[in-house]
This record gives structure tokens, sequence and C-alpha cells, in this order.
């Protein structure tokens, strides 16, 4: 556990190190043993300063460590700590990354951030393409924004799985794609973490007419030649939002653009299952819905390692869903006329009919249960965007006001900001609860919560 302190008050450095400032220490960990707080900075590490979160976690692995600390009123403390391998001090600094998130130095033709109107809060026309976030949050990063010595410390730290944004592996297509001239040339860093046997997920961004058809078959071909170390690839449509004025000209996908992607996405995750045990390449499932096709069963998904990127959602919300109701049935534990409730729900147009045939299942079971879902057209950013995490809370009101909402009214959790209760047009939740005059659930994205919203947790009772 900690073992002393020094103080230090004229420890000299040749040049200024950053400063870490600590935000909050953990009731009981051995940072408040050290008496470290709030506001104190972290300099050092074993001698070594720190670069960012990646630094900090490395350098405090080990069963003693020395940590320089500046306290908020500039006296220096050497702490010398003895603990477990891997025990947490218990810091959380004020920036989570502890340093500045890098900009995306790219122009990509199919951004949507450059699709965004005017006017919005500052924060959501920040473009990241930082590496350091791919682990920390799952974002995916082009590997443009990445110098050697990136690549160096994620081989040396051997930090995975990297996400990678790959689009093509077509060289002079992706510095198109990107406008990066040197966009072709950053592929040659997947060799290296390859090399370092750092596990990657990819994704490519299709755009019809750009990287479709054999320029995506070459791609799938030669992503597969980095397997095993790069477990997935999912392939999502282009988002097109209605503010594309001066933009690349893109157009939209159509159904039967649709069934030539999963045709040829099914026809290679044929091929690498039998030669490799797992699907590797991924439909997303705006492919199946565009062009009506089934949602594919669980098994092709390998474990839904794309499921932040929208594949296999439907089907996992599904299986979640059926599940639930079936164990309940065995169980006794859905209510029968004991429950009596109208409620409401609205949702993106993408996953609506799927909402609807759960809400239509569970009222079959429970005659005193009455649900009304509701498609909620995006006119903010135009009719092909259909995802509800991209709903505003503007577009919510105007096609909310007039219909039956009964006594409550349910929305997915993706449409509001992580954490806080506003919409992307800055309306916050109980602006609509007030114009809406009905009170707002938020509901997690699983098929439990969505049972568990509906008839409660509890056989008969009505949990919201």
């Amino acid at each position: 556990m900690a073992r002393d302190q020094e103080r230090q008050s004229n420890h000299k450095f040749e040049k200024k190190p950053k400063k870490h400032i600590v935000k909050s220490v953990a009731s009981g960990s051995i940072a408040e043993e050290m008496e470290i707080e709030p506001g104190d900075a972290i300099l050092e590490i074993d001698h070594t300063e720190l670069e960012d979160i990646f630094d900090y976690q490395f350098l405090t692995q080990d069963t003693y460590i020395e940590v320089l600390v500046e306290k908020r009123d500039g006296e220096q403390w050497l702490l010398e700590i003895d603990k477990e391998m891997d025990e947490d001090l218990g810091i959380t600094f004020e920036s989570g990354l502890m340093d500045e998130y890098r900009h995306c130095c790219n122009k990509c033709i199919f951004c949507f951030i450059d699709q965004m109107p005017k006017g919005m809060r500052p924060t959501l026309y920040f473009k990241d393409d930082d590496s350091r976030l791919s682990f920390l949050q799952g974002n995916y990063v082009t590997l443009t924004n990445m110098s050697e010595k990136d690549i160096d410390r994620i081989c040396k730290y051997h930090l995975s799985p990297i996400n990678i944004s790959f689009q093509t592996m077509n060289p002079a297509l992706r510095c198109m794609m990107l406008n990066n001239r040197f966009a072709g040339e950053a592929l040659k860093k997947v060799d290296r973490l390859m090399e370092a046997d750092i596990q990657m997920n990819g994704q490519i961004v299709l755009c019809k007419g750009v990287n479709d058809g054999a320029e995506l078959e070459f791609s799938i071909k030669e992503l597969m030649k980095y397997i095993p170390n790069l477990q997935s690839v999912s392939v999502v449509p282009v988002g097109l939002s209605k503010y594309r004025d001066g933009l690349y000209p893109l157009e939209p996908f159509e159904r039967e653009d649709a069934e030539e992607v999963i045709k040829l996405i099914h026809h290679y995750q044929d091929i690498c299952f039998q030669r490799y045990g797992m699907h590797f390449i991924h439909a997303s499932d705006e492919w199946y819905i565009l062009a009506g096709e089934p949602i594919p069963e669980e098994e092709r998904y390998d474990g839904y390692l794309q499921l932040e990127n929208g594949v296999g959602m439907v089907r996992l919300l599904l299986n979640e869903f059926y599940e639930e109701v079936e164990y309940r049935k065995k169980k006794g534990m859905l209510p029968d006329q004991g429950l009596k409730k109208e409620c409401s729900i609205a949702t993106g147009r993408l996953i609506y009919p799927f909402l609807q045939e759960m809400a239509e299942t569970l009222m079959a079971l429970c005659p005193g249960l009455k649900i009304h879902v509701y498609a909620i057209r995006n006119d903010f950013f135009g009719e092909r965007i259909t995802v509800s995490g991209l709903l505003t809370g503007g577009d919510i009101l105007k096609q909310m006001r007039d219909v039956e909402k009964g006594e409550r009214l349910y929305l997915p959790c993706n449409v509001l900001r992580s954490g806080e209760d506003v919409f992307l047009d800055d309306m916050h939740l109980p602006e609509l609860e007030k114009a809406l005059q009905v009170p707002i659930s938020i509901v997690k994205s699983s098929g439990r919560d969505f049972v568990e919203s509906m008839v409660g947790k509890e056989r008969g009772k009505n949990n919201e």
C-alpha cells in the first residue's frame, strides 16, 4: 500500500512539465491516503513525464512507483507508493485523455459534420481523429493523424483493439475520398499494427458509385489478409442530410443497391467462415431494411463485434425481447387483466417496424396494455436520415403534439446527449415534457428494458 511521501519544494526541471490536473479522488483510494486532492497536478511517474492517459495507465501498473505531485500552492511532493500490481490510484483527471483532443485533418466526401446546419452548439462541429479515443470510446480513426511515435506507443503498450476507418484499400481512391494526399500511404500503418499483434476492427462507409461494387470487393479481399488480427469489418451506407450544398455529389442507395451489397457481403462471409471460422465482413442493419430482407440470425454476427456501428442491433434487440417474453410467460410474470395502461413510443423510422412488432406482441399477451408507436420523420436533417440517434426535440414535438400519447411517452436513450437531458437541437427534456403535457421516460436499448418499461419489473406491477 502507499508508503510515504517526501516534500520537494526545490525540485528543478530543465523544461516545464505538463500538468495533469486532478478532478476528483476516490474515497478510500491510495490517492486519498497520500493526501492528493482535487486541483493538484500530476507531473511525473517514475521520473517520466506523462503525455496522456496511456502513459499514466502504463506507468502505474507496477507494485512500486514514485509519483511527483504539485500541490495547489506550488509545493511539489515526491510520493513513494507500494501497491498491488495494476491497482488503481483512484484519480480522475479534468481531461479524460490528459491531453488535448486531436482534430481531424481530412475533408472526407462523406463526413456528416460537414452536412449539419449552422447555429448548433460548437461541440457538434468538432471533428476528432484521435487514436486514443479509439481505445477509450470505440471511435473509428483514419490513421492519417497518427505519427510514427503514436504507432510506436500503441505497439509498446500493446493497446487493443484499435478501430480503423478504411473506406477503401485502393490508396489513390482513399486519397480522393478523404481529400488527403497522405491517406493512401497511411494504410501501411496497418502492417505495423499487424506485426505487433495489435487487434483491430474496421469500417467502410460506402458511397454509391465511389467505393462500392468492384472497389468494395477489392477492399474486402485486401482486408482479409489481416485476419485474425483484423477481427471484423462493417460496411455502412453513407448518411446524407439535406445540407449538402457545395459538397461532393453523393447519391442515396436504393433497394436494388442494397440487395447487391448484401449479396456480395454474404458471399465473402461464407468464404471467411469456411476458412477462418468467422464471418469477418458485416453489413449494417440499414442494408437489410432498405432491401426488405430478413435480419440475419445471431450466429452471423460473430458475437456482435460491430454493435456500436449498427451491425446486429436489430437482431440483438429482437432476441432479447422474445427471450424476456418467453421467460415471463413460463414464470407467469406477464400481467393479464391486472394491467391497465396506455402509453406511446416515439422512435426513428429505421427501427419503427421492429418496435411496432414488439408492441403488438406485448399487447396480444396483455389485454389491458395499449401502446402507440410513432415513426418520427427527420425534418431537421432530412427524410433520408432515419436513425433515432439523430432525432431532434423539435421534430418530436411537432409530430407528437396532436397524436394519442396515453399516460406516458417513451423515448430511446440515444435521442439525448450522453449523460445529459438535451437533444441535438438544444431542446431539453423538461421543455419537451412541458410542451407535450405528458411525462417522458427514457428507455435503454435492450429488449429486456423494453419489456420492463411497458409491463413493469414485477408481476402485475406497472413500473414506470
